[in-house]
């Protein structure tokens, strides 16, 4: 297919084929209830459903199904036909309104945090018309949200589509003081950047450890890494080349905006990354793009890896989630502008970022948190696990102005700080910072602590309500000057007290670098290292109160989220330290043993015969103490991870499974790895890095 725009987004029920499909006053019900969320009436449902399952029929589709977003952490599904009996038995392909509108799966099985007793099995699913439907694999997915039977949020869906809301309700009512009157709506919109990596299938099937886990769990660090530099933006190889070229195509069919494909820094690594669309759209479509990408893998003979980090000793996998406001009427709000107002409204926003992204911190944090992302952030390919603000030079010394009542110097010109002489500036005018956590690029923000597998409806969930919070505050300050000839000064001001307040989050600087640490602990700035550390600060009262004024969770919901997230830590644990233990002793230790037995017998023949060999005697030596060593760590492992299952509380359990059995899940790998380096290749049991990351 070379025609790109006659089959981009064929098999989705997008703008285009609603007009062609739905009469002109249905269309119009339909686009009023996804664009101010009104509820459809019966009647406009009923046709809005035929219409979607005559277009469904069309593209070969016999089932349709609720697709939702649990807590799992991934999508869920669950496929009913259309038919329905006729007369005489025969079958009719039915599609009602209620049936679009609502389901009922069991939510039983669903991890609730205590939300829902394990006998309370009803749940529902209510459509969300802000994301279009589609057809894949002879099915009608209906992009929905997921709540219980008390109305209480199950999924990530549903906190999104929440803080939206709210932003869009602080936002207009901000720009008005702007003399903005004609926004009625406005948009938080992302871009996610989406990491990965490719390996053999073949080689994939012998490592029990990715298989159960996403991740190597034992591995030497093969003679050549990345060092060199070489794989980033490298010529593609024929397979990956005829992967991503399939992968595009099928994104472009299902309306997604693939844009840039190309190899990362680590070998075996890539990067799919889409043009920027709603939040909510956008998290739809990076969930969808991640099922069809390891899809799409497995045709090619090949596995696409999403864990954060698959392989140690080179980069892991992130998801850069380029955030932005927009509103109904095309205006990008981090856009700076080329005159002076538009530049006052954009460096008051900037403001109110700054402001809550300090106070929140935490917040932002954990919504990046998760057992495979704590392998990644504080590496050399992913920002640290302290929260700080990139804003680049200019924009820096802009509000240093402000600040100090200064003068801002151009390349050209000086400017006073007041409002009417504040100057327009480029919007690239300094480097990018890849080690700042929220990093300002040129008209949005690129959070870049998101892991490559997390589903992006927390960050933008809480990153909008953060942003509600700080806009509503600061009309809060300002509604009482806003016809005043005061306003400007007043403005400025408050601009004032919230940069000296809150600067201490700008950081331009190397946050790679051990002394950020000290500085960042200095400035009073959160270091939490861990999911472990973040995830209890979510119930904190701050955090609490502003996800309760707009909505967005309340108390029972919130709780439950902090225990889901640390019992999915616990468990991935427990399930990674079984799994090393399993492939300890049937497969790692025995080959040693028998290895070792081999070179025994040798130099016991030698010996018989008046001969000795040097080489062999000290191989069988250190080799000996290795196993003897291993077998210690799998008993000792074995103990703790039982000692593990016996802690009842949540926190604790977890924090035991990071202070003790991880820890020990480390010695384990470091002693499994040098006996990897003492064993021949033909005789190790599992494929090392060597052959996984340069075999394909």
């Amino acid at each position: 297919m070379n025609n790109i725009p006659e089959f981009f987004g064929c098999n989705v029920f997008n703008e285009t084929v609603m007009k062609a499909k739905l009469p002109k006053n249905i269309y119009k019900n339909l686009r009023r209830t996804m664009g101010k969320s009104v509820p459809l009436d019966a009647e406009t449902a009923d046709i809005v459903a035929n219409a979607i399952k005559e277009w469904a029929l069309e593209l070969g589709a016999t089932h349709y199904t609720h697709w939702f977003q649990p807590m799992t952490g991934t999508t869920a599904e669950k496929h009913d036909s259309f038919i329905s009996v006729g007369a005489n038995g025969t079958a009719l392909m039915e599609f009602s309104g209620k049936a679009l509108i609502k389901g009922e799966p069991d939510a039983s099985s669903f991890p609730s945090g205590g939300l829902r007793q394990t006998s309370s099995a009803r749940g529902y699913t209510a459509w969300d018309p802000t994301s279009y439907c589609f057809v894949k694999e002879g099915s009608l997915y209906i992009p929905t949200v997921f709540v219980s039977y008390t109305g209480e949020a199950l999924d990530k869906k549903t906190p999104l589509l929440r803080s939206m809301d709210a932003l869009s309700k602080s936002a207009v009512r901000f720009l008005k003081l702007f003399g903005n009157e004609n926004v009625t709506r406005v948009t938080s919109t992302v871009g996610a950047e989406q990491e990965y990596f490719l390996i053999d299938k073949k080689k994939f099937d012998q490592r029990e450890d990715l298989i159960l886990t996403g991740r190597t769990l034992f591995g030497a660090k093969p003679p050549k890494g990345q060092e060199l530099d070489d794989q980033y933006f490298a010529n593609l190889k024929p397979r990956i080349a005829a992967y991503m070229a399939d992968l595009d195509e099928e994104l472009w069919k299902l309306g997604i905006y693939s844009k840039t494909k190309h190899n990362e820094v680590a070998p075996a690594q890539h990067e799919m990354a889409p043009i920027f669309t709603t939040s909510n759209l956008g998290t739809d479509q990076n969930e969808l793009a991640m099922e069809v990408m390891e899809k799409v893998a497995l045709k090619h003979g090949l596995v696409c890896l999403l864990h954060e980090k698959p392989f140690e000793g080179v980069n892991g996998s992130g998801k850069h989630n380029n955030w932005s406001m927009s509103t109904n009427d095309g205006q990008n709000l981090l856009d700076p502008g080329d005159t002076p107002m538009e530049n006052l409204q954009f460096l008051t926003i900037l403001c109110a970022l700054i402001k809550g992204v300090d106070e929140y911190a935490d917040l932002m944090r954990l919504s990046a948190a998760s057992a495979g992302n704590d392998h990644r952030l504080g590496a050399d390919e992913a920002p640290p696990a302290i929260i700080s603000m990139f804003l680049g030079e200019e924009l820096d010394a802009v509000l240093k102005a402000i600040e100090e009542d200064g003068v801002y110097k151009t390349h050209a010109q000086s400017f006073e700080i007041g409002v009417n002489a504040l100057p327009s500036f480029p919007k690239d005018s300094t480097d990018r910072n890849r080690t700042s956590p929220f990093a300002f690029t040129g008209n949005r923000f690129e959070f870049r602590m998101v892991g490559s597998s997390d589903n992006i409806g927390c960050p933008n969930a809480l990153l909008n309500t953060i942003v509600a919070e700080e806009l509503s505050w600061f009309a809060d300050n300002l509604e009482q000057y806003k016809e005043k000839e005061c306003f400007e000064s007043e403005l400025k001001n408050l601009l004032k007290e919230v940069l000296r307040k809150h600067r201490r989050i700008i950081f331009n600087g190397d946050g790679y670098s051990p002394e950020w640490v000290k500085e960042a602990e200095r400035r009073g700035l959160p270091n939490y290292p861990s999911i472990v550390h973040c995830m209890p600060h979510y119930t904190d009262e701050k955090n609490l109160r502003i996800l309760r004024k707009f909505g967005i969770f309340n108390r029972n919901e919130l709780t439950a989220r902090t225990e889901i997230h640390l019992e999915k830590y616990s468990k991935t644990r427990r399930i990674e330290a079984r799994t090393m233990i399993e492939m300890a002793r049937k497969q790692l230790l025995p080959a040693s043993l028998d290895y070792l037995n081999k070179l025994c017998q040798s130099i016991a023949a030698k010996k018989e015969i008046g001969m000795t060999s040097k080489a062999e005697q000290k191989i069988a030596d250190k080799l000996n103490e290795l196993c003897d060593n291993f077998y210690d760590s799998i008993e000792r492992l074995e103990k703790i991870v039982a000692d593990a299952r016996k802690i009842s509380d949540v926190q604790k359990q977890a924090e035991f499974f990071h202070d003790y059995v991880l820890a020990e899940m480390n010695i384990m790998r470091e002693i499994a790895d040098e006996i990897e380096i003492n064993m021949p290749q033909d005789l190790y049991p599992i494929p090392t890095y060597s052959e996984i990351i340069y075999n394909v």
